[in-house]
C-alpha cells in the first residue's frame, strides 16, 4: 500500500471517529509503529490532524472554523491538480466564467493558459493575480470587491452586488465541506451569499471539491446537490459517497490521480 493511500484511510478514520490510536492503525494497516507515526507527522504538517500522546485527533472543529488560505492551500495538492485538469475541460474560448475564492479554483486558474477570449469573473485577489500574471492580451479579468475573509475571499454586499447584474457560461464555485443532508458548505456566513449570488448567475455550475471534503459540513449551505450541474472531484472519495452523489448531482467526474486525467 503507498503512503498517500494510508494516509487517506488514516485521515478517513479520523473524520469518523474524531481519533485514532498508533497501536490501532498498525494491527489495521499491517504495518510497524514507525510507519504510522510518520503518516500522522505528514498528516499533522498538513493541518489534517492534530498529534497528541499515542495517536492524533481531528482538527475539523466548529462549523465556523475557517481555516486561512496558506493552511488550505498545502493540502491535497496532487487531488487539486488533477481536478483542475479534468474541469479545465468544460471551459470554451469565448466565454465568460465565474471561479469563486479558494484553493482548488486557484489551482484551476493556473490551468486556464491556453483557453483564448476569456472573461473571468472572481472574488478572490490571488485568482485575479494568477490570471494577470499570465499575460494574456485577449483576456479580461473581473475583481468583485468586497470584505475579505481569512481565506481570501472578497465578501459582502459589494460582492453579491457585483455578481447580481452578471450572466456567466459556467461557474466553477469552491466549497469548504460536502455532506448527505447539508449539501456544500462553507463556514462563512457572508461568502456563502456571496458564492449563492456566483451560482445564481451561472448558466452552467460546477463544484470542484476533493476527497477530503466529504463529510465536511460548515455552518451554511451554498447550494444543494441537486442544484449542481457537474461535480469534479477526485478518485480518493470512497465508493459509498460516490454511488450517492452520481445520484444526487447532474454529472459525477472523477479526476484519476495515477493517469492525471478526468473520468466520469
Amino acid at each position: 500500500m503507498l503512503a498517500r493511500q494510508r494516509q487517506e484511510m488514516i485521515l478517513d478514520e479520523v473524520r469518523r471517529a474524531g481519533a485514532v490510536q498508533v497501536s490501532n492503525l498498525v494491527l489495521r494497516l499491517g504495518v510497524s509503529d514507525m510507519t504510522i507515526r510518520r503518516d500522522l507527522d505528514a498528516l499533522a504538517r498538513g493541518g489534517l490532524v492534530e498529534k497528541v500522546y499515542g495517536g492524533a485527533t481531528s482538527t475539523l472543529g466548529r462549523s465556523t472554523d475557517e481555516p486561512g488560505f496558506e493552511a488550505k492551500s498545502v493540502r491535497q495538492l496532487a487531488e487539486k491538480e488533477a481536478i483542475a485538469r479534468a474541469a479545465t475541460e468544460f471551459v470554451r474560448p469565448g466565454t465568460a466564467i465565474g471561479l469563486t475564492a479558494g484553493t482548488t479554483t486557484w489551482t484551476l486558474a493556473r490551468f486556464l493558459d491556453d483557453v483564448a477570449d476569456l472573461t473571468v469573473v472572481t472574488n478572490s485577489v490571488r485568482v485575479a493575480d494568477v490570471l494577470q500574471q499570465r499575460g494574456r492580451t485577449d483576456r479580461t479579468v473581473v475583481l468583485t470587491g468586497g470584505i475579505r475573509t481569512p481565506s481570501d475571499a472578497l465578501v459582502g454586499p459589494v460582492a453579491v452586488q457585483s455578481l447580481r447584474s452578471l450572466h456567466l457560461d459556467l461557474v466553477f464555485l469552491g466549497v469548504h465541506g460536502m455532506a448527505a443532508k447539508a449539501g456544500f458548505t462553507t463556514p462563512n456566513l457572508q461568502e456563502s451569499e456571496t458564492n449563492r449570488a456566483f451560482a445564481e448567475a451561472a448558466s452552467r455550475l460546477v463544484v470542484v471539491a476533493d476527497h477530503a471534503k466529504w463529510a465536511t459540513v460548515g455552518i451554511s449551505t451554498i447550494v444543494g446537490f441537486d442544484e449542481v450541474d457537474v461535480l469534479v472531484t477526485d478518485d480518493g472519495l470512497h465508493s459509498d459517497a460516490r454511488r450517492m452523489l452520481s445520484e444526487e448531482v447532474h454529472e459525477l467526474v472523477v479526476a484519476d490521480l495515477d493517469s492525471r486525467g478526468g473520468s466520469a
